[in-house]
């Protein structure tokens, strides 16, 4: 028997965690007026951690919520996502607007404003209409509820382009202990790793200490939202958040040697790759979910930096929507990664049929790759022939939707 058991929860939203609280509401941020207002909360205090954008033009929650990571990691309630303005590059008052956002629902709640965490999505360079903001807080937590309607109601709320919320629970089992984990994401373009991609957020009633969460977190990241890609555009207001409210009967995690805490990174890394890969299924204008797995290579970040090279690249991506099996890209965008490779070793498949051997073209059967470009999900495998090491990444392809889409965002 597995020394830990995951088990996916069908139909599973952030309300499926013990002790948490959801709501999504419409206040007139969205044009539409579909749900623009998410509001997470917890009558328990939360360990937290979180990872944000490398982006110089950080928005303002980001900013305000760094700052309560560090400050305040064992106290935190609360969190607002809205939907409809990023409140990114908007100086001085985004980031008054941003406290302010915190202080009225501390007020509504009876919470302290620094266990109150901000998540903005939307267009940059506007204000946010905070008489839309108050309105929204106050009809959110009147209707704050456990239930799976409410949970499915906050991931709906933090929609963008996205055509469907992203969500995903699991229930943890595990030398006696029982816990869960859920979550929820939302992006569908300018999706591009480091440190941190899109918006989500990730809650558990597991026990641990605020630095193992960290650490944990950082580490499912690397394995799941730092592997995908699907234009290439990191954003302003990207942001990984992990809340745990310690009310699982089990042990308090403390040592990053243990069972226990290994046991929770797998369970955590299973969740986030769910919802990853979710990203990308739906990523603006894609038909085609490309897995490219890269071995052979001397190094992990090596065999990343090669994966990338190949899920970023606009020709391969082009090619994968026409269904054309262009080996010629796949190789080229190899050779550009900027990694030391022996091109006489390279070898490349299209799922089990073999399209590169040794640099050059290898018996290529153009109607059976036909067919497997006319699949969903497209494998893709390169063996570098250098080593022993291997990393996979995640992309979808390019389509003319990609286009239409970013072209009229605004309108």
């Amino acid at each position: 028997m597995s020394l830990v058991q995951i088990e996916p929860i069908e139909d599973g939203t952030i309300t499926f965690v013990p002790g948490f609280q959801a709501a999504g509401v419409a206040c007139g941020l969205k044009k539409t007026g579909a749900l623009d207002l998410a509001l997470l909360y917890s009558p328990h205090r939360c360990v937290g951690a979180a990872l944000f954008t490398t982006n110089a033009f950080k928005a303002a929650p980001v900013v305000y919520d760094q700052r309560l990571i560090c400050d305040n990691p064992e106290g935190l309630r609360a969190l607002v996502i809205n939907s409809g303005c990023a409140n990114a590059c908007t100086g001085e008052q985004g980031m008054r607007d941003a406290q302010a956002t915190a202080d009225a629902l501390a007020e509504l709640m009876g919470l302290d404003p620094d266990g109150v965490l901000l998540m903005s999505t939307g267009v940059i360079g506007q204000l946010l209409p905070m008489d839309k903001i108050c309105r929204g807080l106050q009809m959110a937590a009147q209707s704050i509820a456990p239930t799976l309607d409410a949970g499915h109601d906050a991931a709906r709320a933090i929609m963008t382009t996205d055509t469907r919320p992203k969500e995903a629970a699991v229930r943890v089992r595990m030398a006696g202990s029982e816990y869960a984990i859920a979550g929820m994401a939302k992006g569908a373009g300018m999706i591009h790793p480091n440190m941190a991609t899109m918006l989500s957020v990730i809650v558990t009633d597991v026990a641990i200490t605020a630095g193992l969460a960290q650490k944990a977190l950082s580490e499912a990241t690397e394995q799941s939202f730092n592997m995908i890609t699907v234009d290439g555009d990191m954003s302003t207001n990207d942001t990984v958040l992990l809340l745990a409210n310690g009310q699982a009967d089990m042990p308090l995690i403390v040592d990053e040697d243990s069972e226990a805490y290994r046991g929770f990174l797998q369970a955590l890394t299973h969740l986030a790759t769910a919802l990853a890969q979710g990203l990308v299924r739906d990523g603006e204008g894609a038909t085609r979910f490309i897995e490219v797995v890269v071995e052979g290579a001397r190094s992990r970040a090596e065999a990343k930096q090669v994966a990338m090279s190949v899920a970023k690249s606009s020709l391969v991506k082009t090619a994968i929507y026409g269904q054309d099996a262009n080996w010629g890209r796949i190789v080229c965008a190899v050779g550009y990664s900027g990694v030391d490779i022996i091109a006489e070793r390279v070898r490349v498949w299209l799922d089990e049929l073999e399209l590169v051997r040794d640099g050059g073209p290898y018996h290529i059967d153009e109607e059976r790759a036909s067919e497997i470009l006319a699949q969903p999900d497209i494998p893709i495998r390169i063996d570098l022939g250098m080593g022993e090491r291997t990393a996979t990444v995640w992309t979808s392809d390019l389509s003319h939707d990609y286009v239409s889409i970013n072209a009229h965002y605004r309108t």
